[in-house]
């Protein structure tokens, strides 16, 4: 398996530091409001990645911190007259509903900066006493001068940074790139007590120090968006390397910028949608599909044509899901037409997954073998179940386990939910016919009316009354 490090910039062979087992850390979301559709990219690409480790075997030790306390959180509380532990918990609860709602499989911990602050005083201490960070009235800061590899990652030089640099002018730093490890308290902000006075952590401490903790001092993969590099993973390796004196990470991932009209998607720039947004109008398997369809490094420009596409692709799959069930469902008969080579779809996908994730070309390999299924089944009556348990199984394997975009267990919640829909509208029909019978027209044209807004359509008849729905 072949996966491209960031930090190398070429495609390196996976070799854990202790397989079978995958430590793996994902920066999460800083809860201040509903995450966009452009972390969604990031949080959907970094779960399919992580279950076609366990695809091929791997035991995922899988964290995603949550950052609830930060500069974003303490605006949010004070515009909204509520305290910083309010937002925190809102917005966390609705980012856990989303990430479900959208199949993301649970983290194995979803570590929080503010259950993390000890973690991170100790590593700023340690850091402090190895020379790295100083202490200025309260205020900590990680010298980068003292790591002699800052700017490994991003390939930034440190001379052009501070030549162009547009940090915020600090007298009290050493140098204009210096960043902060401890936030003094600032009067009506939460704090904590620490060997430096009352604060809390800066941003790229937190992740340092909850990776540390929850994987161990090297971790194999770390992911998160293209804007991470630089600064927060760049002063990530700096913190943790120069704490822990071991390599941070083995395999650093980054996924490409979601765009809209070729423009970065930004809550700052405020042209985004969020998830929820976007799942109010899209189903999830539709959006990881969309998502699927381009290679996680490259770029994306948001489109509803192609999330429309994608909702089409999607029910391809679901039809092919719904006939192998129905096959399913009936008495062992007939025999297998002719040989279907299961094996080459089988060896097809994990090649290109194999490859760096190469998810565009995995959802290739499925509809391949969806239109060549559905080619057999129209071609030959002859098949039996064996050939039908093929098919569920591949579909499983693949399209279900590893990308996420179709359910066969929702297959049966949905077969559920219109039968009991269907005979609600035939009770309906009968209201209906009942009315007319006592000759309330008014009654019963607004049954036929409401329904028809509905999407139902009411078709009468000689023979008595049928419905369709609307496509």
């Amino acid at each position: 398996m072949l996966i491209y490090n960031t930090f190398s910039k070429i495609k390196e062979e996976f070799i854990p530091v202790n397989p079978p087992n995958v430590t793996f850390y994902v920066c999460g979301p800083t809860v201040y409001d509903y995450f966009h559709i452009g972390n969604a990219r990031s949080f959907i690409m970094a779960d399919i990645i992580r279950r076609y480790l366990e695809y091929k075997g791997f035991n995922v030790d899988f964290v995603m911190n949550i950052t609830d306390i930060d500069d974003k959180i303490i605006n949010k509380s004070k515009e909204n007259n509520k305290s910083t532990e309010e937002i925190a918990k809102f917005f966390t609860s609705a980012f856990y509903e989303d990430i479900q709602k959208l199949r993301i499989k649970p983290a194995v911990k979803n570590p929080r900066a503010t259950e993390s602050i000890q973690d991170v005083i100790e590593m700023i201490k340690i850091l402090e006493e190895k020379g790295y960070a100083y202490n200025v009235d309260g205020n900590v800061y990680y010298d980068i001068t003292k790591f002699k590899d800052y700017g490994k990652l991003s390939g930034k030089n440190i001379e052009e940074l501070e030549a162009g640099s547009r940090v915020e002018v600090n007298e009290s730093k050493r140098n204009p790139l210096d960043f902060v490890l401890w936030k003094k308290a600032k009067e009506g902000e939460p704090s904590w007590d620490s060997p430096w006075g009352k604060g809390r952590p800066g941003w790229h401490i937190e992740c340092s120090a909850m990776s540390c903790k929850h994987l161990g001092k090297t971790i194999d993969i770390h992911a998160g968006g293209n804007d991470l590099i630089f600064p927060h993973h760049e002063n990530e390796i700096a913190q943790s390397e120069a704490a822990n004196e071991v390599k941070f990470v083995k395999y650093w991932i980054h996924f490409g910028f979601l765009t809209i009209h070729y423009e970065k998607m930004s809550k700052s720039l405020g042209n985004f949608f969020t998830a929820r947004e976007i799942l109010s109008k899209y189903s999830a398997e539709a959006i990881r599909l969309f998502f699927a369809q381009t290679h996680y490094r490259g770029p994306l420009n948001f489109s509803e044509e192609l999330l429309s596409a994608a909702e089409k692709g999607v029910e391809k799959i679901k039809n092919l899901a719904e006939k192998v069930e129905m096959e399913l469902q009936k008495p062992v008969t007939g025999e297998i037409s002719q040989q279907f080579d299961f094996k080459k779809y089988y060896e097809e996908f994990e090649k290109v997954m194999d490859d760096d994730f190469n998810t565009p070309q995995a959802v290739a390999v499925i509809f391949d073998f969806v239109k060549n299924v559905n080619k057999l089944i129209s071609e030959n009556e002859k098949i039996n179940s064996e050939f039908y348990n093929n098919v569920k199984e591949f579909l499983k394997d693949t399209a279900e386990n590893v990308l996420g975009i179709i359910h066969f267990d929702s297959l049966y919640e949905n077969k559920k939910s219109e039968v009991i829909e269907d005979k609600l509208i035939e009770l309906l029909i009968n209201v209906r016919l009942a009315l007319k019978k006592e000759k309330n027209y008014a009654l019963s044209d607004f049954i036929r009316d409401e329904l028809n807004k509905l999407g139902i359509i009411l078709q009468d008849s000689k023979e008595g009354t049928t419905f369709k729905r609307k496509k």
